[in-house]
């Protein structure tokens, strides 16, 4: 006999074959793959006039949504405000509670909700009828409150849920995110945000050093190991010495960058290394980088070509070389 509200421990539940697991994970990111497949076929002109909303909103985009929506709203929301358009997330909860005094004439109300037909989405989108703020709708039923309310409706697939009882959130919200970031991407492309504008947004962690320019960040000037054509390897020697970057830069009489001699060069070339001048060892055709890439672009092309230095040209300027970037520089950023 169990005394009264006596808590009862269940059995721990079988384990499950890894195969199966592994099995049943793949179900579910190929049911969500196959739901964005549908939705990238299906975008149509609505989409366009969703992204016109958002240019011409004189204010914010305001996302609300509950449950999942709205968790999946405060996510749109900061992407829309990290690339360049003003926006944060209200809980439509507390909004019938007050909050609703955030919202102004001017701003735009972006409402997410699988059914459409939540009740505690009701006040806010009635508030933003009387103040005459354009509504965006994203859900999965074309005829449902919301949808009827929004200037424009963005209807997703009709698309199963990943959860074998077709009901928790899991394709629905994959869905809802995926237009999210379609909408914040596409409206910066139209707005012509530049990587100067998102670095402003993104002072701090890996995107901001990321966005850095390789030009805040080069060697120059006296700084930069660069020698002639044929001048010999014991002088090649001194100066990558002397300027500590493990590279130099070989150029013609134009100076022209034609070849980089780095650290492994001169291991290859050991055996005469010091009869030789500098076109004997150099590498010809050396990567470079512009200066206006970002650091990350720079680091990338670090990683593809196996190198620890690249040498800076300006666009559009023959291989003219204003700077060198050595991975150390990267790695003091924090970039790695």
């Amino acid at each position: 006999m169990k005394a009264m509200g006596q808590i009862v421990a269940q059995p721990a539940p079988g384990m499950m074959p890894a195969a199966e697991l592994l099995a049943r994970g793949r179900r579910v990111i190929q049911a969500e793959a196959d739901a964005l497949d549908q939705l990238a076929i299906g975008l149509d002109a609505r989409f366009a006039d969703a992204v016109n909303l958002l240019l011409h909103t004189r204010s914010r985009a305001i996302v609300t949504g509950m449950g999942k929506s709205g968790h999946v709203g405060r996510k749109i929301a900061a992407t829309l405000a990290a690339t360049g358009t003003p926006a944060f997330f209200v809980h439509p909860a507390e909004a019938a509670h007050g909050d609703l005094g955030m919202m102004t004439r001017d701003d735009l109300l972006m409402v997410l909700s699988n059914s459409g037909n939540t009740p505690d989405l009701c006040p806010i989108l009635a508030h933003a009828q009387r103040l005459g703020c354009p509504v965006i709708g994203l859900g999965s039923h074309a005829d449902s409150i919301v949808m009827r309310a929004a200037t424009v409706a963005l209807v997703l697939p009709a698309a199963r849920e990943a959860c074998p009882a077709n009901i928790a959130p899991t394709t629905s919200s994959t869905l809802m995110l995926a237009m999210g970031d379609a909408l914040a991407i596409a409206t910066m492309a139209a707005r012509g945000v530049t990587h100067a504008q998102l670095r402003q947004l993104h002072p701090g962690g890996s995107i901001g050093l990321g966005l850095v320019s390789v030009s805040d960040i080069m060697h120059r000037g006296e700084a930069l190991p660069l020698v002639p054509f044929g001048m010999p390897m014991r002088d090649v020697l001194l100066e990558m010495t002397e300027k500590s970057l493990g590279i130099a830069g070989v150029v013609d009489r134009t100076g022209r960058l034609v070849g980089a001699i780095t650290d492994g060069d001169l291991r290859r070339h050991v055996h005469g290394l010091l009869t030789a001048c500098a076109e004997d060892v150099m590498t010809r055709a050396p990567r470079t980088v512009r200066a206006d890439a970002r650091a990350g672009e720079a680091l990338a092309l670090m990683n593809e070509a196996k190198v620890s230095a690249l040498f800076v040209v300006e666009d559009g300027q023959a291989n003219l070389p204003v700077g060198v970037l050595h991975l150390h520089d990267l790695g003091r950023l924090g970039l790695n």
